[in-house]
């Protein structure tokens, strides 16, 4: 096999060797060192269905790549077939409409490159390299989520290759046991190769702002922050976080504002008032550089871990446990991982929680224990750490973003993400739609009979 075009695909077959495989091949976990048998970068719907039609054929597993971002790696099969959408990256805006349509393997960047020119956007997450199918098959979570709900809620149809190689649409009218699947349930039922999106007007400006203040004088701060979070307007997400510095942890609190900075300059008395921090910053982005300001030049140099939680109550204990990240002392050492809060609300929850696959809808907070690393020789520790840190928080967990869960977590973790009720309804949309479970490198909902 070579990179030379095939007669049969508009794009190519990569086999070990071959230029580009070891790229293609590469993800953003540095952990993640799998060897497919064959990858074929899709520049089509049709390669799309001859690389399902080839796996099957094969008995090969099925992995997907768009951004690579998933901390489980489940986009390189060991000895599979992954199917790379990267080359499928093209996205068409409608302005008069507030339409676009997106293909399976454009990052997010590309999204709000194209939309931005018209004042418009979608709900995307927070950094520009990251993939739209991954991030959006999972619900997507980003800074207008708040105002416009969840990227999930933004989409009005889908175009999957299903298990069987069929091209279909799912809508609400088309096929909707398959579109309500489809948002929120990950990659358990087929490969998107186009989302169509609903824009929304709002503008090209932002503020972000954000205090610094030593961990073991944050307790009354983070107490403060909450409580204004309950009452801010929708434009506002809150966010906190606890690092480790050289002079020691350091938690920082503050928002992010998209829309006109000024009025969001009326939140920042409230935010001053908590206390006194060490470092205060206040700046006025425009959307697009907040959508690139948490991008890593760095890619896939680090080895990566997460632990993350739904939560449902943040009271003085939770916020005690969340300065100390697992640890019985605030200056424990150089292992901790860091930890984050992004609050959710608003036009999250306006959605009845039946409407799509994604749960959870009443999260006040969702909490990650992020650590990452270059050293092999630290993975236990930094797994461990991370564990830990999120062990804490279980009081006050319900539930989990299905975009977030470990490897390591299996059934408990789906469980987690998806209730009783919402998992037996998953598992009927499976039944129908991959009885044999050909699309199961994810966090898999598993068909009835297998």
């Amino acid at each position: 096999m070579t990179t030379a075009k095939s007669p049969r695909l508009d794009g190519c077959l990569l086999t070990a060797g071959d230029p580009g495989y070891d790229a293609a091949r590469t993800v953003w976990n540095a952990m993640i060192d799998r060897r497919p048998r064959m990858i074929v970068r899709a520049a089509s719907v049709s390669d799309v269905v001859i690389a399902v039609r080839l796996a099957r054929e094969l008995d090969l597993e099925i992995g997907v790549r768009c951004g690579g971002h998933n901390v489980a790696g489940f986009a390189v099969p060991a000895n599979g077939l992954m199917v790379d959408l990267t080359l499928l990256n093209r996205v068409r805006v409608d302005p008069v409409r507030r339409r676009a349509r997106v293909q399976g393997g454009a990052l997010l960047g590309a999204l709000d490159q194209a939309t931005q020119p018209y004042g418009l956007a979608t709900t995307a997450g927070n950094v520009s390299h990251t993939g739209v199918g991954g991030l959006t098959l999972g619900g997507g979570m980003g800074w207008l989520a708040r105002q416009h709900g969840l990227a999930c809620d933004n989409v009005v149809s889908y175009t999957i290759v299903t298990a069987d190689g069929q091209v279909v649409t799912a809508s609400r009218t088309e096929h909707p046991d398959l579109y309500w699947g489809l948002r929120g349930g990950g990659g358990n039922f087929g490969i998107v190769t186009e989302f169509e999106f609903r824009l929304h007007h709002t503008g090209t400006q932002t503020l972000v702002a954000e205090f610094d203040f030593r961990a073991e004088d944050a307790v009354a701060v983070l107490e403060g922050w909450r409580d204004l979070n309950a009452v801010a307007p929708r434009q506002a997400t809150f966010t906190a976080e606890v690092s480790s510095t050289t002079s020691g942890p350091v938690a920082t609190i503050g928002f992010v504002w998209v829309g006109d900075p000024a009025a969001g300059h009326r939140l920042l008395p409230a935010m001053r008032a908590l206390g006194r921090p060490i470092a205060e910053r206040v700046t006025m982005p425009s959307y697009l550089a907040l959508q690139q300001r948490d991008d890593t030049v760095a890619g896939p140099a680090y080895r990566r871990y997460s632990r993350a939680h739904y939560l449902q109550q943040f009271p003085s204990t939770a916020i005690e446990a969340f300065l100390l990240r697992g640890a019985s002392d605030l200056h424990a050492g150089t292992l901790l991982p860091g930890v984050g809060l992004q609050a959710h609300g608003g036009a999250i929850a306006d959605v009845a929680d039946t409407d799509a696959a994604f749960s959870h809808r009443s999260t006040l907070f969702e909490f990650g224990a992020d650590a990452r690393w270059t050293d092999p020789s630290e993975d236990d520790n930094r797994m461990v750490a991370a564990r830990a840190a999120a062990a804490t928080l279980d009081p006050y967990a319900g539930g989990v973003y299905v975009n977030s869960l470990a490897a390591d977590e299996g059934r408990r973790g789906v469980r987690r993400a998806y209730p009783a009720a919402k998992l037996a309804r998953l598992t009927t949309v499976k039944t129908r739609w991959d009885p044999q479970n050909v699309f199961h490198l994810n966090h898999n909902i598993r068909p009835g009979q297998a």
